[in-house]
């Protein structure tokens, strides 16, 4: 497919994270399976994670992030703020997350920068 770099391809390597990258309709995404989600934060220890890769990337930032399955916090079974949404994809009726980038450097950011923010979001849920 050739929409991920080297760069990013070889941090998901050294990261051990299992991904596969689809192509639907001109569309194209890496879809992270078994992310490790924050310990008792949600009602769910893993999901699947659905990033959006724009045209352009990487010198465009991936926008929104998805989650299947659906997470909802444990301490009272609400779903965390901006992220009740549906977003269907590829036969998946994935979670929206509301995580917009800003402050994406071209060239210098990639899919660990993307990464390193759906972690922060998902820690601070509430």
């Amino acid at each position: 497919m050739g929409a991920l770099p080297m760069k990013c391809r070889q941090y998901l390597a050294n990261r051990e994270i299992i991904y596969e990258q689809v192509d639907i309709n001109s569309q194209k995404a890496i879809v992270i399976r078994g992310f490790k989600l924050p310990l008792g934060q949600f009602d769910a220890a893993t999901g699947d994670i659905l990033i959006l890769l724009p045209a352009g990337y990487p010198d465009s930032a991936p926008d929104m992030f998805y989650v299947s399955p659906w997470l909802r916090l444990a301490t009272n079974s609400l779903y965390p703020r901006a992220a009740d949404q549906p977003f269907d994809f590829n036969g998946t009726n994935w979670q929206r997350w509301s995580s917009h980038n800003n402050e994406w450097r071209p060239g210098i950011d990639g899919i660990w920068t993307t990464i390193k923010r759906i972690e922060t979001a998902l820690e601070v849920a509430s």
